[in-house]
């Protein structure tokens, strides 16, 4: 692992101070004119924003704007995805839809450790019109139609973000093909799994992926028939397993084109609300992947609940599309866009910022060219990691940070492109300093939201003129939040300050349940007196006095020890990723032992500064193995918990510290970075043992 240097720390002393004056001098104003602003950031804060309807602390909880009906769509009779974007098409037929920046070279680069990337220098974005692409959604699932594929029939998708996935999407929803789909970092029994139980035919994927993974498992796959690759160009001479028959998608669009296909009347199916529109496989934090059935109706209504935390959503603006869309928060915030005339221009994490690490030096990433307003993350890969390399960029001087405060901010600002306006952050809440630096730093609003696969990304997301941090908003006005009563984790609704439980959603976005998993959807769904569907997230949760939820813990990283003691380790881990020598960490306990170890990705900044101070000299794989480094560690975080208030029984005793950063091409990670508990405790069996003493 090649480090990164390290700044001066006069450098960050003076940017603090400048930090800190930028504040102060922008703090008085703001006073000043606080009185006659009646709508000013506080008071917007401090306004109730949801209710319990039923008077009781334990809800259900609805936006004030939704008590007495919860919202179902954006416009009505827009009940399902293929009307929603013809309606969007024909309001908008020649604005710019769908974006590709054109590749102008790719070259490799040699490493000081002798390592090759590749690098890419990439051009302008190319854009097709809503029109173009409308265009080629019909002609290419009009192809599907002549290959054999058939409405209400599973096809799946296994490819990387880009435009030709929206338009494949589209496409099935249009022709009401289920869309079955996968991870692109899914291993090969995975997804094996995946294309069995949901019975596909038809494959819709990239070139690179078919060669490097598809290919290695289509003899586990014995009813594949059809495989369309994304890519214009196929290569050349591989060999295929007999009855399988591969295509490009260009391919499969001329043949949709053809008058005989195009104009048959059968060809075309329209779905209802009701029908799947998607099979979205998790990726598998707890075993196999589980595939949740997802209607027209449920992804319409979380889009129209995600809609309305962003005002003025318009032709006006840019969003940049990098996260997986075999995501429900990148699929839900790209139909979002389309349904309101905004433009999508594609990117990936290793070419997002000029800093990224497939852009070569010198060269502008995709932030830079595409100046996005609005943009979506998850914390673990949050565009931080991939752009804040100042240490190695001559733009960090002292000469620079004593300029004026907003060139100071305006730089930042850049990284980004200079003009996002609204930042959505999913997967797990931010720290409140993370959120902070946000705010500051871009000069826009960051809106923590909740949700999950099972209610279609939909469930909280803050308000953008709520500037309170570590919480994730109130409920959306398509769902409504409950609290369930869990006495064995000490969690209940008439605690005090706050209402305390398991948080229940529900509300049209609640899908229609797992896939072929019987025993699952029991456990985890159930309809109401009322009809309404709920799902139980398993996630602990409290709501705040203006009706703003915060995720306190985790019901099913609930541990007993020897002694007794119920350990939350998500609640623990929680705390300790503020410790600032943690970028993350799993904790990990075992009913027959007394106490609480845990596995530890450390700050690569923090850990060299901390070395250094305890005059501890090495390369890093070194550091990261050496018992005073690992026990200084310790030290810090025990710190950090009892700050906290964790109890003795909950800090870990001793830790292990990892070499690697745990990214989901190490297995130990979801897609969406969330831990996979069952694969890191093998990954660090031998460490389990020595830290339990077995060995």
């Amino acid at each position: 692992m090649r480090l990164k240097q390290d700044v001066s720390p006069v450098v960050v002393v003076i940017f603090r101070l400048v930090v800190w004056l930028y504040s102060l001098i922008s703090y008085l104003p703001y006073l000043m004119l606080r009185s006659s602003d009646s709508q000013s950031f506080s008071e917007c804060s401090r306004r109730v924003k949801a209710r319990s309807i039923s008077g009781h602390p334990s809800g259900p909880y609805r936006d004030v704007r939704a008590l007495r009906a919860l919202t179902t769509c954006i416009q009505p009779g827009m009940n399902t995805l293929d009307r929603v974007f013809e309606s969007s098409v024909c309001r908008n037929p020649h604005l710019d839809c769908l974006g590709t920046r054109e590749l102008l070279s790719e070259e490799d680069e040699t490493q000081e450790d002798g390592r090759v990337f590749k690098k890419v220098i990439l051009g302008e974005y190319r854009w097709m019109s809503y029109d173009q692409v409308y265009k080629e959604v019909r002609a290419f699932g009009s192809g599907l139609v002549a290959l054999g594929q058939k409405p209400l029939k599973n096809i799946a998708i296994f490819c990387e973000t880009r435009a030709e996935w929206i338009i494949a999407a589209q496409a099935c929803f249009m022709y009401n093909f289920p869309l079955v789909t996968l991870y692109s970092t899914l291993g090969g029994p995975a997804i094996a799994h995946g294309l069995n139980e949901a019975e596909v035919s038809h494959i819709i994927t990239s070139k690179e992926l078919l060669e490097t993974k598809l290919k290695n498992i289509l003899l586990e796959v014995p009813r594949l028939q059809h495989i369309i690759v994304v890519d214009d160009k196929l290569k050349s001479g591989s060999e295929y397993p007999r009855g399988i028959s591969v295509h490009s998608m260009a391919a499969v669009k001329r043949l949709g084109a053809h008058p005989e296909n195009a104009d048959l009347p059968p060809s075309r199916r329209p779905p209802c609300a009701s029908d799947v529109a998607v099979i979205m496989y998790t990726s598998g934090s707890t075993g196999v992947p589980k595939g949740v059935m997802i209607s027209h109706s449920n992804i319409i209504a979380g889009i129209t609940g995600v809609a309305e935390r962003i005002p003025n959503l318009g032709e006006d603006d840019t969003y940049i599309g990098y996260l997986p869309l075999a995501h429900v928060l990148e699929l839900s915030a790209e139909m979002v866009c389309l349904a309101h005339g905004c433009r999508i221009g594609y990117s990936s994490p290793q070419t997002l910022a000029d800093q990224s690490t497939k852009i070569k030096k010198g060269s502008k990433g995709d932030t830079s060219v595409l100046r996005p307003t609005l943009m979506a993350a998850v914390p673990l890969i949050h565009i931080i990691n991939n752009i804040f390399i100042y240490p190695s960029r001559p733009v960090l001087t002292v000469t620079f940070l004593f300029s004026l405060y907003r060139l100071v901010f305006r730089k930042v600002r850049a990284l980004l492109g200079g003009r996002l306006r609204v930042l959505l952050s999913g997967g797990a809440p931010l720290s409140a300093a993370t959120q902070r630096f946000m705010n500051i730093c871009f000069c826009c609003p960051v809106g923590q939201g909740y949700g999950l696969t099972e209610t279609c990304g939909a469930g909280t997301i803050s308000q953008l003129w709520d500037y309170s941090t570590g919480r994730v908003g109130a409920p959306l006005v398509c769902c409504e939040v409950q609290l369930k009563d869990w006495i064995e984790g000490g969690y209940r609704s008439t605690d005090r300050p706050c209402p305390r439980g398991e948080i229940l959603v529900g509300g049209p976005n609640v899908t229609m349940g797992y896939y072929k998993n019987k025993e699952k959807n029991t456990e985890d769904f159930f309809v109401d007196k009322k009809g309404q569907r709920w799902f139980c997230t398993g996630d602990i949760g409290e709501f705040h006095g203006d009706g703003c939820l915060k995720i306190i813990d985790r019901k099913k990283d609930l541990v007993k020890l020897q002694a007794g003691e119920y350990v939350s380790l998500g609640k623990v881990e929680a705390v300790l990723k503020n410790c600032a020598l943690v970028d993350n960490i799993c904790a990990y306990a075992n009913s027959e032992e007394s106490y609480v170890i845990g596995f530890v990705v450390p700050n690569q900044k923090q850990l060299l500064a901390l070395a250094k101070r305890k005059c501890v000299r090495g390369l890093w794989e070194e550091l990261c193995n050496n018992p005073v480094i690992e026990e200084e560690v310790l030290k810090v975080i025990t710190e950090t918990a009892l700050t906290a208030q964790l109890e003795r029984f909950e800090i870990p005793q001793k830790i292990r510290l990892s070499v690697e950063p745990w990214t989901p091409e190490t297995g130990l990670v979801t897609d969406a970075f969330k831990l996979k508990r069952k694969e890191l405790k093998t990954h660090y069996q031998n460490d389990i043992e020595r830290m339990y003493g077995a060995k």
